[in-house]
């Protein structure tokens, strides 16, 4: 059967096909570069398995205390190898990205520091962790306070005004990488680099954390080869490979590191506990699998923004942009084009595909949510994936697909969703 035979008969049209492997051929220059850079970290990731002498003995399972779990510490040494930071912390006890940030702030901000956001307001989870909105157990209810200098409106960093906001008080400074829900730039790793060496300018013993979901392995290096004293992410994401089935992680200076280590186990305790029990293959094969996934994921995100913005919607980053995240923003300006592009996303999906996504409350957002992931890890957004808030600009954020193929074929769908409604409407020609 022909490839094109095979694509109708999963539903895709001719004309959609045609226009999807037209787009696909003119991108063959960019889609090289992703592999030579998923080559460099394939080799990056290898020699820090190799260094630390990685075995089978450090797959074992370990239950209770977790005491002595070789495999645990032998990880968080092949973690922070390859970020080139001084110590890691890689557990399936943290249980997603927001919850590994708010340990990174928790256990690094005391009563009376101020927290300071760089890149504007955080990601909306993070609202309630710092008490923006208040919440049980905020930053805020402990006596922490916030500030926050907003990025220009060509989303560079403000430099004035953060030289204003910090004071003596400003313990740690935010810096989120991807743009959440919000429709800016994702920061590239140089760029964090120069905030935080004129952040260290005013002040070096001020923290700066990055938060890093999305951007692990898009480009060569990582926030901590450019300073950072925090690191953060989840295993969901890029570091997963999408085998890992839980699990976050946070890598940088040793003493921030144990201080987290203690506020997620408990004082006097720090790395020494936390049992494994079983997945430890799993996080040390997604790690390993980490940089061909996350290309697949880039190449499908390019793939995206230059389908829909050559249909004339606005997508961020453009078609010919520099990549340093897997998330693609595109904004339809009405809400029936974020549902029928996730209902795109379901429809392609190899688990629940039969599922119609809707919008509802979720948890830690102001606003309903639509959320399509049809993932062999629920929630895993490395896997092929869409949501977003149903409020103004009403923009979807595409992210993910564990091999570029499915990538391919989950935009060819929401595009193929959106042409059956009458939200997008195919070149003349095909």
């Amino acid at each position: 059967m022909k490839l094109k035979n095979m694509y109708e008969c999963m539903g895709i049209s001719s004309g959609v096909f045609a226009y999807g492997q037209k787009t696909e051929e003119e991108l063959e220059e960019r889609f090289t570069e992703i592999d030579e850079t998923a080559e460099y970290n394939q080799l990056k990731v290898l020699h820090a398995m190799q260094k630390c002498r990685v075995s089978d003995i450090h797959f074992a399972s370990t239950s209770g205390y977790g005491y002595n779990d070789l495999g645990r510490d032998t990880l968080e040494e092949v973690y922070a190898e390859t970020f080139h930071a001084q110590a890691a912390l890689v557990r399936p006890q943290i249980t997603c990205g927001t919850h590994a940030l708010a340990i990174a702030l928790s256990a690094n901000l005391r009563p009376g520091d101020e927290l300071l956001a760089v890149s504007g307001k955080p990601y909306d989870t993070l609202e309630e962790v710092i008490g923006i909105r208040p919440s049980r157990g905020s930053l805020a209810e402990y006596g922490v306070t916030y500030r926050q200098v907003d990025l220009l409106p060509d989303d560079r960093f403000n430099l004035a005004g953060v030289r204003e906001a910090m004071n003596e008080r400003t313990k740690l400074i935010h810096i989120q990488r991807s743009k959440g829900y919000q429709t800016r730039r994702t920061l590239s790793v140089a760029e964090i680099g120069e905030i935080i060496a004129y952040v260290k300018s005013i002040n070096p013993e001020v923290i700066c954390m990055v938060d890093n979901c999305y951007g692990e392995f898009v480009e060569r290096t990582e926030p901590t080869d450019v300073g950072a004293d925090l690191c953060v992410g989840s295993l969901i994401k890029n570091p997963g490979g999408g085998l890992a089935p839980t699990g976050g992680y946070i890598v940088g200076k040793e003493a921030c590191v144990e201080n987290c280590a203690c506020r997620l186990t408990s004082p006097g305790l720090g790395k020494e506990v936390g049992a494994t029990m079983g997945v430890m293959q799993s996080f040390y094969q997604g790690f390993f699998l980490a940089p061909t996934v996350t290309a697949g994921a880039l190449k499908g995100a390019v793939f995206a923004a230059n389908i829909y913005e050559r249909l004339g919607f606005d997508v961020l980053p453009d078609g010919k942009e520099s990549r340093h995240d897997i998330i693609q923003a595109i904004t339809f300006g009405k809400p029936e084009g974020v549902i029928e592009f996730c209902k795109g996303i379901q429809a392609a999906a190899p688990v629940d595909s039969f599922a119609e996504p809707s919008p509802a409350p979720m948890p830690g957002y102001d606003s309903d949510v639509i959320m399509a992931a049809g993932a062999f890890v629920q929630g895993s957004s490395i896997e092929l994936s869409a949501d977003g808030p149903i409020k103004p600009p009403f923009a979807v954020y595409f992210q993910g697909g564990l091999t570029w193929e499915h990538a391919k074929f989950g935009i060819l769908m929401s595009l193929q969703k959106l042409v059956d409604a009458q939200i997008a409407k195919l070149p003349s020609g095909f």
